[in-house]
């Protein structure tokens, strides 16, 4: 398996071959999506919400992106591993942007930091890509806006937004972004900006003329049925699944049909010794039977 790279994705751009995305949170997902083939896989701020039940992405911090970058670099061959770098962790100044960077790469094993906005990051970018750390941006509907664009919304709906956000796509690049991930927005405002840029661009409710496509993993295995944006597949009943499997064992525990004979470990050399305890206290303790002392269970 050839390791992917950020020029690996610039070829595949170049070549007309869509990449693959997704989310991943630990070790376990990292590897199954790894061995299937995903090209790329982006420990998101996510988290916050489907991980840790949070209302939005906003709480989650740097050292919470870092342990959950560990786990997906450990299950990880192929795939190339981003890390979103946090609310607060690049917008305060510079320097502490490329000091968190930093650390996502050293500290959590990241092949690259994502961060969200506009051309207003330019500098930011500029800087951290300096330091030898690849970024790739995020601009549209970025979830740690969330308020100040009044929730989740499709944004560049209107000539002018639309015009802003083409401004920015160029600027990011032109600051050293290797990619940008376009989400909730037109799909013929994302095909606009991937005709005009070099460097790929990755969607998510931006329509299927992008480069490549990214989806929260527990979305795509339909881990939250309640969840239900316009932009999101569900390729499995996940939440069918694990609740079936989960009910089939509480039901077998408490019927005794489960653990069965296969799944109990035996011996033959084993016996059985009463205890000097009252019988109504008394456990019956296994002994082997080459044994020289004869073990009695403490008295209750």
């Amino acid at each position: 398996m050839k390791k992917v790279t950020i020029q690996t994705l610039r070829q595949m751009k170049s070549c007309g071959e869509r990449i693959t995305m997704l989310t991943a949170y630990d070790a376990t997902f990292a590897r199954l999506f790894d061995e299937a083939g995903v090209d790329a896989l982006l420990v998101g701020d996510s988290l916050g919400m489907v991980v840790q039940g949070q209302e939005s992405t906003l709480p989650v911090t740097v050292d919470e992106v870092i342990y959950h970058c560990r786990a997906v670099k450990r299950g990880t061959r192929r795939a190339h591993v981003i890390a979103d770098m946090p609310f607060m962790s690049y917008q305060a100044s510079v320097d502490e942007a490329v000091k968190n960077a930093g650390r996502l790469v050293a500290e959590g094993g990241a092949e690259a930091v994502k961060l969200e906005g506009g051309a207003d990051f330019a500098e930011v970018i500029s800087k951290i890509t300096r330091a030898g750390i690849p970024v790739m941006g995020h601009i549209g509907l970025t979830p740690q806006a969330v308020h100040r664009m009044g929730g989740y919304v499709v944004q560049g709906k209107d000539e002018e937004k639309a015009r802003q956000l083409v401004d920015d796509a160029l600027a990011l690049e032109a600051a050293g972004c290797y990619s940008i991930v376009l989400e909730g927005i037109p799909m013929e405002l994302a095909t606009e900006i991937t005709r005009r840029l070099e460097i790929p661009t990755i969607g998510i409710g931006a329509g299927v003329h992008c480069d490549g496509q990214v989806l929260v993993c527990y979305d795509l295995l339909g881990l939250n049925p309640d969840f239900a944006p316009k932009f999101v597949k569900r390729f499995a009943d996940g939440a069918g699944t694990v609740m079936g499997a989960a009910k089939s064992y509480i039901d077998e525990v408490r019927g005794a049909t489960f653990p069965a004979d296969e799944h109990s470990f035996h011996s033959k050399t084993l016996r059985l010794y009463p205890t000097p305890v009252r019988a109504a206290e008394s456990h019956p303790v296994l002994v082997e039977e080459d044994s020289i002392a004869r073990i009695y269970a403490a008295p209750v």
